[in-house]
């Protein structure tokens, strides 16, 4: 079974730092592109970042480019979501989430079959 598990998010003031991380397991990891999306209550979920695990190209949503790096690490099966220069406004539930190597570069979370559980974070002060 494909299992994504998300991890890493928590407080923190503005202008700070987190990283989360997306580990997966039950597929072929090089196989798939992996997205991260977040979602606020009542909005639709935003994708802002993905990369290609096959071939590492990567996209940005302009609300975090700048700001957020993904990179990812094959001989661990977990991607990475370095995110700097956090604003209010990136407070959210975030998740990760799995598709085949034909989706990278897509934001679309309809186009993604199999997401982990979210993890929140809070940016305020």
């Amino acid at each position: 079974d494909v299992q994504l598990q998300a991890s890493g998010g928590g407080l923190v003031r503005p202008g700070g730092s987190l990283t989360l991380s997306c580990t997966a397991s039950g597929f072929d990891f090089v196989d798939y592109a992996i997205g991260w999306f977040r979602q606020v209550p009542g909005q639709s979920r935003e994708g802002i970042s993905g990369i290609g695990l096959r071939d590492g190209d990567t996209y940005y949503s302009n609300s975090v480019k700048g700001r957020f790096t993904i990179s990812s690490d094959s001989a661990k099966n977990t991607v990475y979501l370095q995110m700097n220069n956090l604003e209010p406004e990136d407070t959210a539930i975030y998740y990760c989430a799995a598709a085949g190597a034909d989706k990278a570069g897509n934001s679309d979370y309809w186009e993604y079959p199999y997401w982990g559980r979210g993890t929140q974070v809070t940016v305020s002060s």
